[in-house]
């Protein structure tokens, strides 16, 4: 949650979200999606030796689920995907999104392919890249149906290695005590995921020099590295290998995202180009998206871009109207959705970071995004929407209200460095949020109470009627009782 503030006039009017299947909208000044993607792969040349690295993964989007896939070699061609469905098999040929940049920040290919609905497995042919992740090219697909939803969801956030430029700021041991790729581990053998949700903050090396592992990182290591590719997969893509090779993801963008003054490269760029719901061939940088339906299944997930909301963490409430915008497109999509919604947001709505003794004032975030819920016309979430899931504050924590408020979630303790927590017995009956409403009950994962917090992941699964919450730790152990979420739409809570 380490803090940025971006110095822009913001302009523009929001993206209207399109749920996968539908039809594309036009761009929206200062909210494109890119230019158009180069022409096709060009092949090596005969008898050329393979080079480079290649990564791939399978994404969840609001186009549908997509392969995806980003390579370092010369050829700056894209391999094929042969898919398997129940007695045959087709190959075709990844799409290509970019190619090198003039900069030496993206000196990759880029390439990407949606999944066909019925395909029951994938496996990545004609790859060029001496090296590739997966080795064994096969790729994981969605185990369900359009009429079921995930059955386990392991849910991660602000897992980065922490290097600021500021001196007088620790730097994150990235070889001993960065725990990102222990819990990535745990979350493959202990959760046994269906899904993986990432909500926000990748990129946490700003100052590359500082890392005490740059041994293992050529091209991550030092400042003019940051945001690099090297930088993007030291940061990511290495510690979350396995995790990436078990089950499709869902990426959220965080603050750390963000666009530099010239709205062109930087981290925001590298989101663009790699992680978001719509790549970018350009290094173009947004300060917002518009929010992204997503299906898995039965299953919505509204994918709400608040990278930018409070920058400062101080109440800043500036441009509460764009996200107002945004949480009505999400309410007049959830309205339409076959099942269970989840908002799925780096900044958390009502998230208690600090409480003084009873009965003082708790202290909370994210009061720009609170209320444009209630600025709203529904003046609150739509009412199929389930829980919200986010980050931001590196701790673990669930907050219900008994009400028509669904619970909130927040997974910010999967890597960067810990934060302190509240005393949960001082939060639960205050007051938080618009209108104000009462806290029913405040779990925090915390070493002591109002102590630090406790590095780990969540873990949501579904038990045919309603979903269960687990929290883990770093090796994938509980944190206390397992939590059974109401079916009610009226009194919305989480019993442990």
């Amino acid at each position: 949650m380490r803090h940025r503030i971006v110095a822009l006039a913001v302009a523009g009017v929001l993206a209207a979200a399109v749920p996968a299947g539908a039809a594309s909208p036009e761009p929206v000044p200062g909210y494109g999606y890119g230019d158009s993607p180069p022409p096709g792969p060009t092949a090596p040349p005969p008898g050329s030796a393979l080079d480079g690295e290649a990564w791939a993964w399978t994404q969840l989007t609001s186009d549908g689920t997509q392969v995806r896939y980003v390579s370092t070699d010369s050829s700056h061609s894209c391999p094929s995907v042969k898919y398997t469905y129940q007695a045959s098999s087709h190959t075709d040929p990844l799409t290509r999104m970019s190619t090198p940049s003039t900069t030496s920040q993206f000196p990759t290919t880029v390439c990407q392919a949606e999944v066909p609905l019925t395909a029951s497995a994938a496996t990545l042919v004609s790859v060029q890249a001496a090296r590739l992740h997966p080795s064994s090219g096969q790729l994981p697909l969605p185990k369900w149906t359009l009429g079921t939803r995930p059955a386990r969801i392991g849910v991660i956030g602000d897992t980065g290695c922490s290097l600021p430029t500021d001196m007088n700021q620790p730097a994150q041991d990235c070889v001993n005590r960065w725990p990102f790729k222990q819990i990535a581990k745990s979350v493959v053998d202990r959760t046994k995921p269906d899904l993986v949700i990432h909500v926000g903050d990748y990129l946490y090396r700003e100052d590359p020099g500082r890392a005490n592992d740059k041994a293992a990182n050529p091209g991550c290591r030092d400042f003019s590295d940051r945001a690099s590719w090297a930088c993007v997969v030291a940061d990511f893509f290495r510690p979350a290998e396995r995790l990436l090779a078990t089950a499709p993801v869902l990426l959220t963008r965080g603050n750390h995202e963000d666009c530099n003054m010239s709205q062109t490269g930087g981290a925001g760029g590298a989101w663009f180009r790699y992680l978001a719901d719509r790549l970018r061939s350009n290094e173009s940088c947004s300060l917002f998206s518009g929010p992204a339906m997503i299906r898995a299944g039965a299953l919505t997930i509204a994918n709400v871009d608040s990278s930018l909301a409070d920058p400062g963490d101080d109440g800043d409430t500036a441009h509460q109207g764009t996200w107002t915008t945004q949480f009505n497109t999400v309410n007049r999509a959830a309205a339409q959705a076959p099942g269970d919604v989840f908002v799925v947001t780096h900044k958390p709505l009502w998230m208690v970071k600090a409480a003084g003794q009873n009965p003082g004032a708790v202290t909370w975030a994210t009061q720009v995004l609170d209320g444009a819920v209630a600025d709203t016309q529904l003046h609150q979430l739509q009412g199929k929407v389930r829980m919200v899931l986010s980050g931001h504050l590196h701790l673990a924590q669930k907050i219900d209200f008994d009400s028509t408020r669904p619970p909130q979630l927040t997974f910010g303790n999967s890597g960067g460095p810990l934060d302190n927590g509240p005393i949960d017995n001082n939060v639960e009956l205050q007051s938080i949020g618009t209108p104000p409403q009462q806290v029913n009950e405040s779990v925090t994962k915390l070493l002591a109470p109002g102590g630090l917090g406790i590095y780990g992941y969540g873990d949501l699964r579904w038990g045919g009627t309603t979903w269960n919450l687990t929290f883990r730790d770093r090796y994938g152990d509980p944190l206390g009782s397992s939590c059974r979420l109401s079916r009610s739409t009226d009194h919305r809570n989480f019993v442990c």
